[in-house]
């Protein structure tokens, strides 16, 4: 083990470099019911997040504190944003995937698969081609809380591709329920967690790796398990470091799946971004409350390193 605070658990000596033994866990936001889709906008120096069960999107900066961004989200998940610096949403509610555009406007992207409604759109991420890759699992339509109880339409919890051209395309079929998903900070690896577990016991919580060739992915297997809980959202830093949700806190892997530390949260981690004025504060969103640790790596999305974030109209 490697002597680091209690909230930092070294695995691997290579951990602390990541970190720093002065980063404290800061609580910047509270009372929420369950958060989701940590999205920095460094062009407004602010962080957007979801409160799902409160069909509520919010804002964070540290100069003005905590508003509403967005009354009405129609039990909005994961966001995440284009080249052209717009919002990107998933809403269970509305059964979608959704643009706000420059102007506030919303533009949906997608909605159905072959003529029947996708199931509860969840985590999404747009490559630099202008290419939306999203996941769909269920869990949007199991019950009221998160979205409205429904029927599901598809009979697969597939995980989808919208060309720049507006094509939609299912890549992935064999999840029992996909969730979060990144990039590698060249693109040439898709991760996609897989939550299964939360529903049959004999499935692994585990996050698996994809190679990304021309729009199409091949499967090469697990590349690390969650020890505690389920994976859910996640990033990478510009090391190529992966970092996971989980029940304990986030979870940081190296290139090649070794588990090199933890960053231990007192609730459930529902998922985490990079932003801040250097691209080296970690957002985290956990149950009913928002934290931010300093960590001594920039995010690998464009939008987490500050003044290199697309600029918004």
């Amino acid at each position: 083990m490697i002597n680091l605070p209690p909230h930092l658990q070294g695995l691997d000596p290579r951990f602390a470099a990541l970190v720093h033994p002065l980063s404290k866990l800061e609580r910047i936001a509270e009372g929420f019911t369950w958060t989701e889709g940590p999205v920095w906008f460094g062009d407004r120096d602010c962080l957007l997040f979801s409160d799902i069960p409160s069909r509520r999107v919010l804002r964070w900066s540290e100069a003005e504190g905590l508003s509403v961004y967005r009354s009405e989200s129609g039990f909005n998940n994961g966001n995440t944003r284009d080249r052209q610096g717009r919002l990107v949403g998933c809403r269970h509610g509305e059964r979608d995937v959704v643009r706000t555009e420059h102007d506030g406007s919303l533009t949906v992207l997608a909605q159905d698969w072959q003529g029947k409604r996708l199931n509860s759109p969840n985590d999404v991420v747009v490559s630099s081609d202008g290419a939306v890759w999203f996941t769909d699992p269920t869990y949007g339509i199991l019950s009221n809380f998160e979205g409205f109880r429904a029927v599901p339409e598809q009979p697969a919890r597939n995980v989808y591709r919208l060309s720049p051209e507006g094509v939609l395309s299912v890549v992935v079929s064999d999840f029992v329920q996909p969730n979060g998903l990144c990039f590698s900070p060249d693109e040439s690896l898709l991760y996609i967690a897989e939550s299964g577990s939360s529903h049959d016991a004999d499935v692994p919580a585990v996050i698996r790796m994809f190679a990304v060739d021309d729009g199409t992915l091949t499967d090469l297997g697990v590349f690390a398990m969650i020890d505690h809980g389920l994976p859910d959202g996640m990033r990478c830093d510009m090391q190529g470091n992966l970092w996971s949700s989980a029940r304990d806190g986030v979870h940081c892997f190296d290139p090649a799946g070794a588990l090199l530390g933890k960053i231990l949260v007192p609730e459930t981690v529902s998922n985490l971004c990079f932003g801040g004025p250097d691209g080296q504060r970690m957002f985290i969103t956990a149950t009913t409350c928002v934290y931010r640790i300093f960590v001594d790596v920039m995010g690998a999305e464009p939008w987490a390193r500050g003044s290199q974030a697309p600029t918004v109209a």
